[in-house]
């Protein structure tokens, strides 16, 4: 995900920040019809997962369409392509990331030949990314005041 003008081809980094012409809604569902082989595998395991955390996919968010986003962690997933290694892309993507980090997401960034190469394990580090009990928090655990006081069972 980047955002690049709404007119870049798809699969030349060609995600976009919202730039005037659709709204933010039709152009992530238009980003939906024209997912990467990559992003599809993705979506069809993580969507399987319905008792663990939901996704959603080509989710606009804070000016920019995520490839996945998982709202209960506030998480995002994006599918980099190796176009994303040249040129401006990794400032690109750099600032695009604090901006997200700005609005108080997490990114996770996997290379498109990493989900290529095994699905199913990317998949799995997703959603164990997104799990509350497997993401690092600066506050208590996230059962923490329930079940029994242990002090006063002695």
């Amino acid at each position: 995900m980047t955002s690049n003008p709404p007119h870049a081809p798809h699969g030349e980094g060609g995600r976009a920040q919202h730039g005037g012409g659709a709204s933010p809604v039709r152009h992530a569902r238009a980003l939906r019809r024209a997912m990467t082989l990559p992003e599809v595998l993705l979506w069809q395991r993580l969507r399987r997962r319905s008792a663990d955390v939901k996704f959603r996919r080509q989710h606009p968010i804070a000016g920019y369409v995520l490839d996945f986003y998982c709202p209960a962690s506030r998480l995002a997933v994006e599918v980099d392509g190796e176009a994303h290694s040249r040129g401006a892309r990794p400032l690109h993507d750099a600032r695009r990331d604090a901006a997200l980090h700005a609005n108080g997401l997490m990114i996770l960034r996997i290379a498109a030949s990493d989900i290529l190469r095994d699905p199913d394990a990317v998949a799995d580090a997703v959603a164990r990314a997104a799990s509350p009990l497997h993401r690092p928090s600066g506050g208590p655990p996230p059962h923490a005041g329930h079940g029994e006081d242990l002090a006063g069972a002695a």
